[in-house]
């Protein structure tokens, strides 16, 4: 089975990998944590993922970190849902609720 990773939300701009992992190994031994950061910026987002060697501590970790303070906010954690889970996002082009015909993309000019 595969490994359980932990959703970690409303991070702080200033946190990184290190200081995340940092935080969760009060828990137990972590695996990795990562920072999700923006690919054209470089900036946190916001949110992030750790995982833990022992699965047994994903629950732990939910119970005794969340709600708490790092880096000057306080965290939500929770277990990640798989990626399977997650629906599509569609990026339009075809329709995309449009009514009028045409592709959803743009107004057809009459003149």
């Amino acid at each position: 089975m595969a490994q359980q990773n932990l959703f970690i939300g409303s991070l702080a701009y200033a946190t990184t990998d290190d200081t995340l992992k940092a935080f969760f190994e009060q828990i137990g031994e972590v695996e990795s944590a990562r920072v999700i950061t923006d690919r054209d910026s470089g900036r946190s987002k916001g949110f992030g993922f750790v995982e833990f060697k022992n699965d047994a501590d994903n629950q732990k970790a939910v119970d005794q970190l969340d709600g708490k303070e790092l880096d000057g906010r306080a965290i939500s954690v929770g277990l990640a849902r798989p990626k399977e889970d997650r629906p599509k996002r569609d990026f339009g082009g075809n329709g995309g609720g449009n009514d009028r015909g045409g592709n959803g993309s743009f107004r057809q000019r009459s003149w």
